[in-house]
C-alpha cells in the first residue's frame, strides 16, 4: 500500500512539473523552467522510491536529489527577485 501512495505522489509531482512547463512554454520565464526541472527531479526521486521495494527515504542518494530540487527552487526565486543592473 505504501508503494501505491509513493507512486501516486510521484505521478502528481510529475503532473505539477507539466503544469509549470506549460507556463514556461507560454511566457519563456526562467522561473517556470526551474520549477519544472525541480518537480520532475522530485517526481523521479519519488518514482524510484516507489519502484524499489528495498529503498528507504533515509538513504543519502535520495536526499541529494531532493536537495538538488530545492536548490533549483531557491535559485529560481533568487533570480526572479534580484535587481536588474
Amino acid at each position: 500500500m505504501e508503494q501505491v501512495l509513493e507512486g501516486g505522489v510521484a505521478v502528481m509531482t510529475l503532473f505539477v512539473g507539466l503544469f509549470f512547463y506549460r507556463f514556461w512554454h507560454n511566457t519563456r520565464d526562467r522561473l517556470f523552467l526551474y520549477f519544472t526541472w525541480a518537480f520532475w527531479i522530485e517526481g523521479a526521486n519519488r518514482g524510484t522510491l516507489a519502484l524499489l521495494s528495498q529503498a528507504s527515504e533515509d538513504e543519502p542518494v535520495f536526499y541529494l536529489f531532493r536537495l538538488l530540487s530545492y536548490v533549483l527552487i531557491i535559485l529560481a526565486i533568487w533570480q526572479k527577485n534580484r535587481v536588474p543592473k
